[in-house]
């Protein structure tokens, strides 16, 4: 991860977490909180930076720092399992991970993780859900906008696009039939040499989730713009209260506050990942129809049960006029969505409104 992009990633998780803390009550000190008189447990929040490419933030309650600090290592130990099977771009001993299965494109099957094959067929699930529109076989695509993006970040004077006859080239790789997942040999492989699994749009909320339920209730996770809740604050039986940015301010700012108990809230938009070409502004989010970054939204944000199927349904979204958006959020019963147009207007679906904290 770049500097920049780090100290973006980073600006905004603590954004989100301060609120949820000062939505509580107040802070003493920038780590802990003195015991409330209802639980006897103190409150606690820990930080990390290596995991999924960004900022990692813990809150918990706990009757002391020890107690916290184990229920973080159990965590954190659980998501590095998920970040080094989910990485596409690293290795690790002894792992054969998403990586290892790009690099053996169009040759043989390769036996891996039962992680790895949950996470695919949920990924299958999804693509099948969503229309196509979250599609974790585009990474002959994305590759292309990564590379592009870098390149326009490192040296903006000469910014561009992708080619687009290799951005057409590249689509022809993409078909999720190229995909073979064999459960009972715990196999996958890809059958054409030039296609490649990203699948950014789905694991990183995949693995908090699969992480969360391992937690204790009274639990919330920051994960890069995924924030999931265990349950109930214990102090207070509360709701948590966490913040939806302003894409278009700072990371202190927010365009209105939503209660979180047992589920998450993701948000997908162009305000963190992009650069900008001839004065626009192109996002790490691209439409498998169009090949490009779609242009309805400049953020949409999800509130559902589930954190992987919410991060790919804020992907779906992001890519859909609101009508196909608002027919696809009817296949997730409990799903509600908050979308802001790029000229700042913004739309709820039913539901959501009910979940506006006051």
């Amino acid at each position: 991860m770049t500097q920049r992009r780090l100290r973006r990633a980073s600006a905004l998780l603590l954004a989100v977490l301060m609120l949820a803390m000062t939505a509580c009550s107040a802070v003493d000190g920038p780590s802990t909180a003195g015991p409330t008189a209802a639980s006897g447990l103190t409150r606690y929040r820990a930080t990390f930076l290596e995991l999924f490419d960004t900022v990692t933030v813990v809150m918990g309650y706990a009757s002391d720092e020890e107690a916290f600090a184990a229920e973080v290592q159990t965590f954190r130990d659980e998501l590095t399992v998920y970040h080094q099977l989910y990485d596409i771009y690293n290795e690790y001993d002894g792992i054969n991970n998403i990586k290892t299965i790009n690099d053996n494109a169009g040759g043989d099957p390769v036996r891996v993780d039962r992680k790895i094959i949950d996470l695919l067929i949920f990924c299958r699930d999804m693509y099948e859900k969503t229309g196509g529109k979250t599609n974790v076989m585009m990474g002959s695509v994305l590759s292309l906008w990564h590379d592009a993006r870098e390149d326009g970040i490192s040296d903006p004077a000469n910014a561009a696009l992708p080619d687009g006859g290799e951005l057409e080239e590249a689509a022809r790789h993409t078909g999720f039939d190229l995909l073979e997942i064999d459960e009972e040999a715990q196999t996958v492989r890809i059958t054409d040499s030039e296609a490649s699994l990203d699948v950014g749009a789905v694991a990183k909320g995949y693995a908090v989730q699969r992480a969360a339920e391992a937690m204790p209730e009274g639990m919330l996770f920051s994960v890069g713009g995924n924030v999931c809740a265990t349950g109930a604050r214990p102090d207070t039986g509360e709701p948590w209260v966490i913040g939806i940015q302003d894409p278009r301010g700072d990371s202190s700012e927010y365009l209105l506050r939503v209660n979180v108990t047992d589920g998450s809230l993701v948000s997908s938009g162009d305000y963190q990942r992009y650069y900008t070409v001839d004065g626009a502004r192109y996002c790490h989010i691209i439409d498998p129809d169009t090949l490009y970054p779609p242009a309805y939204w400049s953020e949409v944000s999800v509130l559902y049960s589930d954190s992987g199927a919410a991060d790919a349904l804020s992907t779906a979204l992001f890519t859909m006029d609101m009508e196909s958006g608002l027919e696809l959020l009817e296949e997730f019963p409990g799903a509600v969505a908050f979308w802001v147009e790029p000229d700042g207007t913004t739309h709820m679906s039913p539901g959501f409104e009910e979940r506006v904290a006051e």
